[in-house]
């Protein structure tokens, strides 16, 4: 099953977050996103304003539906998304699936 398709799930502190391997390896399945230190980034454009609020408001619901929210940049049409497991301080399979999902708003 694809990353699109899976759920994420409750993340438990005191869990350990990917290494660097696991995480590289999911990172190929979200080639858009780069894969950071301790956390995944995407920069998306929009038209204007007013088109980078809606594709953020969709980012908003899907990630109440997932339980699992990425820090949200904007800037006039421009919005950046950052995702980690602040939980464990990195990254969890759940940020992967979360991308996958969000790039399928895109």
């Amino acid at each position: 099953m694809g990353l699109a398709e899976q759920r994420c799930t409750a993340c438990e502190g005191g869990a350990e977050p990917l290494d660097r391997e696991q995480a590289a390896a999911l990172a190929c399945e979200v080639p858009a996103w780069t894969l950071k230190a301790d956390a995944i980034e995407r920069a998306f454009k929009f038209a204007d304003f007013r088109a980078a609020m809606a594709f953020v408001n969709q980012v908003a619901g899907l990630a109440e539906e997932q339980g699992h929210h990425p820090d949200i940049h904007i800037s006039y049409n421009k919005v950046r998304l950052e995702l980690s497991t602040h939980k464990i301080g990195g990254l969890s399979t759940n940020d992967f699936i979360l991308a996958a999902k969000i790039d399928r708003l895109a």
